[in-house]
């Protein structure tokens, strides 16, 4: 798998596991899941990739996957998804602690980067 791969593999992996960590995965979660794979350029074949790889998977092997294949990334690469991650948090307008909990220790499980430097790209992006 190259690397463009599985960062976007990584990204919808950790994003599945964001944006139900509420328990509910409402409209403006899933409409800005579908934003951010237009934005990021995921092929419909990644998608399609993701979506059958989360189907009989528990939560603790999806945020597995998701890490590793994160983990293999560059370090920009890693901000950027976690850039994503932070800005899609607050979408449906009240961020759940598990998202915070997932959002820390995601950043600290991938290595290599700091927290701060994911807000910081996180504000670029909203802009």
């Amino acid at each position: 798998m190259n690397s463009s791969k599985k960062n976007q593999m990584g990204l919808l992996y950790l994003v599945h596991l964001l944006i139900s960590a509420d328990g509910v995965i409402d409209e403006k979660e899933f409409t800005s899941l579908l934003r951010l794979k237009n934005r990021e350029n995921i092929p419909d074949s990644v998608f399609k990739e993701f979506e059958d790889g989360i189907k009989d998977k528990k939560e603790k092997e999806i945020y597995r996957t998701g890490i590793d294949l994160i983990s293999e990334c560059t370090d920009q690469q890693k901000i950027d998804v976690f850039a994503n991650l932070y800005n899609l948090s607050e979408v449906d307008g009240a961020v759940h602690i598990k998202e915070v909990r997932l959002l820390l220790y995601s950043i600290k499980a991938a290595g290599g980067i700091e927290f701060n430097d994911v807000v910081d790209r996180a504000k670029k992006q909203v802009k």
